[in-house]
């Protein structure tokens, strides 16, 4: 199929966001953002090969798409349809300035996926930070503006880390093109050792590996929670994305492994993972103790990116996909308790399952699958990732698994609190029902299916990752 049929989903958010500026009305938007994804999944069934537009000499602009861009291309268009749907039952103005930045945010994340080549890559990364700035400043206190600007610079150091790999990487492939098992047409050297460490921790933070990580606790909490719920469980996505691409794509996993790089990143990930846990339990409002969730439950997609093993690497496309569907419901969660009842720390929200008995019901679901309790699907992609960890290191391999149930159980202890006693507050509480409305129901209960059902039955999709990971190691 021709490969400029890429274009299209990168071109029809950039419509949709003019025709928000001027008429930002869900009867016209929520249509468009559903045509977008049909067209994401065509282009993910139908679409192969690639087309270049030119840039730098010996370097165009590269469009293509492989099983990695068809899963999180697919994946992110459902998860900005849901979260555009629930944002107009949750924003009452400023509309189509939301709407706009959203939307040209989405282009830039569908085009990460469609990068054939890292200056490709690279340019939708930096778009995708500059796109997003705006989200985050959306609500326009001083809070939000510090919050704003502190995101903005942590993303463009790391991304100042990742050019510093650029450089390096370019004079020692063509092109710096994607192909899976590495690129490089030399023996790999201590500079290049270096620029593929720099990469690393410069896309790990986006994805909020430390120790790059602080921006997510003080961005998310006040960002709109539909923009929070794309930052944690979307956008931090661009930084596994990185990670993956860099490893498995430029540098080649049997070139990595072994080396410092493999073993210091696979420290800081295990770090975050239980440090980003830790926090979490502390933590009294809700949107930051989600976020910091988020700083550890990410990690878990980096530490199986670099066990450099095929059970690893499926763990950690598992945990990416299914972190996004609960992170996504659970912000969602949080921002319809803080719509319809202002409420924003945990401890405000005893016996809220009485007034909105929905909102928590679904709370509770993803929170049980990013714990990675069965049959959901969260503990598909934490067994996978204990397997891999110990089938990379026989001797050691026990220490990741370890560090993993740990982390589980300080995630029951920050997550499932709030919906026991949310249900079942312990005492009488006089309630009113509360009704959620369309827009900010019908998403939360497809996330929550959703959770479930790849949990019951994951079959497929390990499958076809199985075919992907052979094809890199």
């Amino acid at each position: 199929m021709n490969s400029t049929m890429l274009l299209l989903p990168l071109l029809l958010p950039v419509l949709t966001a003019a025709l928000a500026f001027r008429r930002p009305k869900e009867w016209l938007l929520v249509p468009l953002m559903a045509l977008e994804v049909l067209l994401v999944v065509y282009c993910a069934v139908n679409v192969s090969g690639s087309v270049e537009i030119p840039c730098l000499p010996g370097m165009p602009l590269r469009l293509y798409i492989d099983g990695v861009g068809r899963i999180f291309s697919v994946l992110f268009a459902l998860m900005f349809l849901l979260a555009g749907v629930f944002g107009f039952g949750y924003l009452h103005e400023r509309l189509g300035s939301y709407y706009v930045f959203f939307l040209l945010t989405l282009s830039a994340m569908l085009g990460l996926c469609y990068a054939g080549n890292l200056l490709s890559f690279y340019m939708f990364y930096e778009a995708m930070t500059l796109l997003s700035f705006p989200l985050v400043l959306h609500e326009g206190t001083e809070e939000s503006r510090r919050a704003a600007m502190k995101y903005l610079g942590y993303s463009l150091f790391g991304a100042a880390l990742a050019l510093f790999g650029f450089f390096v990487v370019s004079r020692h492939t063509q092109g710096a093109v994607f192909v899976p098992g590495g690129s490089l047409s030399g023996p790999v050297t201590p500079l290049l050792l270096a620029a593929a460490m720099a990469m690393l921790v410069g896309f790990g933070g986006k994805a909020g590996m430390m120790p790059l990580h602080d921006w997510l606790p003080t961005a998310h909490p006040v960002a709109p929670a539909p923009a929070s719920a794309v930052l944690s469980g979307v956008i931090t996505k661009g930084g596994v994305l990185g990670i993956l691409r860099t490893v498995y794509f430029l540098f080649g996993a049997e070139a990595l492994r072994g080396t410092y790089v493999q073993q210091a990143t696979l420290v800081l990930a295990l770090a975050t993972v239980f440090t980003g846990s830790m926090l979490a339990y502390k933590e009294k409002v809700l949107k930051k103790r989600l976020a910091y969730s988020t700083v550890s439950q990410v990690s878990y997609v980096v530490f199986g990116l670099l066990l450099l093993n095929g059970v690893g690497f499926a763990g950690a496309i598992l945990q990416a996909v299914f972190h996004s569907v609960a992170k996504v419901c659970l912000f969602l969660c949080a921002g319809a308790f803080i719509c319809k009842t202002g409420k924003t720390r945990v401890d405000q929200l005893d016996a809220i399952g009485r007034s909105m008995p929905l909102p928590l019901f679904c709370f509770g679901v993803a929170g049980l699958s990013l714990i990675g309790i069965p049959p959901f699907a969260g503990f598909v992609s934490k067994w996978y990732l204990a397997e891999g960890s110990l089938a990379a290191f026989p001797g050691l391999g026990w220490i990741g698994a370890a560090v993993l149930l740990v982390s589980a159980l300080l995630t029951a202890g920050y997550l499932l609190p709030p919906v026991s006693k949310g249900f079942f507050p312990g005492e009488e509480v006089p309630y009113q029902p509360i009704p959620c409305g369309w827009y900010l129901s019908r998403p939360l209960a497809i996330l929550a299916a959703a959770a479930l059902l790849l949990g019951l039955f994951p079959a497929p999709l390990i499958d076809w990752l199985g075919g992907l990971a052979a094809a890199l190691m």
